[in-house]
């Protein structure tokens, strides 16, 4: 079972409870980094990825960037298990797909083009029913928590189907962050956005990355990419074309 979240950001990343409000945090599988080992992905006639090999780290925001066909919405769903390697492996740490699968998953939150709720849920149930399925204890004290943190408390109640896009982002950012992952993918999170709602993206993003997550984020949006990340592939073709970045942490 996973302890129930808190969502505050002062959680922090080897802790077990928020020093703010003693809201434990859900455990699950902890990892240092993900391993992408010379994966190719065909669909039918088409490579969509061909050998790539790519280790990202906790701590870091990592950016995908290239232009469309480019493969990275097909590597961010094998990352997140999504799609299986037609060749190559992916590597969470120690365990490995299909093996450790459940495990796997477990621990990834996934933010996408969609906000990946029931139109007619609430954000509050939609919330609530994410606690269920990730069988997080007290969820009700977790979802509250969650709400406040996202600043949808005001919007709590409204069916989703009711939400601006910037609402739904924040609904979306709350649901892929409420069992704690360890890794993070983001699935152009900005597209649609105004300011106001990119910087809050910006700052949950950083909110991760201070707790030690591992963050992937595919973007088309060079000056939001710049801002974030701590390294920033570049793919062409399903080949990397240029890693820009840090040396690893250590």
């Amino acid at each position: 079972m996973y302890g129930a979240l808190c969502a505050c950001p002062q959680v922090s990343a080897r802790s077990l409870a928020c020093v703010e409000c003693g809201i434990p945090a859900a455990v699950s599988a902890r990892y240092e980094t993900v391993t992408v080992d010379r994966v190719t992905r065909v669909y039918g006639a088409t490579r969509a990825l061909a050998g790539i090999s790519l280790i990202v780290h906790a701590g870091q925001v990592t950016s995908v960037e290239g232009g469309n066909g480019a493969g990275k919405s097909t590597l961010l769903a094998v990352l997140a298990t999504l799609s299986r390697p037609t060749v190559g492996t992916v590597t969470y740490g120690n365990l490995t797909a299909p093996d450790d699968l459940v495990e796997i998953r477990r621990s990834i939150g996934l933010v996408g083009h969609e906000a990946m709720v029931y139109p007619d849920l609430t954000a509050r149930e939609s919330l609530r029913l994410m606690a269920v399925l990730h069988e997080i204890d007290a969820p009700r004290e977790c979802v509250e928590s969650a709400l406040d943190a996202a600043a949808l408390r005001e919007f709590a109640d409204r069916p989703a189907r009711t939400l601006s896009r910037g609402q739904l982002q924040r609904l979306s950012l709350a649901r892929a962050q409420l069992h704690d992952p360890a890794l993070l993918l983001f699935d152009e999170p900005t597209t649609g956005l105004d300011a106001a709602a990119t910087s809050r993206v910006e700052a949950s993003l950083a909110r991760a990355r201070a707790r030690g997550r591992i963050i992937v984020v595919v973007t088309h949006d060079k000056a939001f990419a710049e801002r974030v990340s701590d390294v920033r592939v570049t793919l062409d073709r399903g080949r990397i074309l240029a890693v820009d970045g840090p040396r690893p942490p250590t």
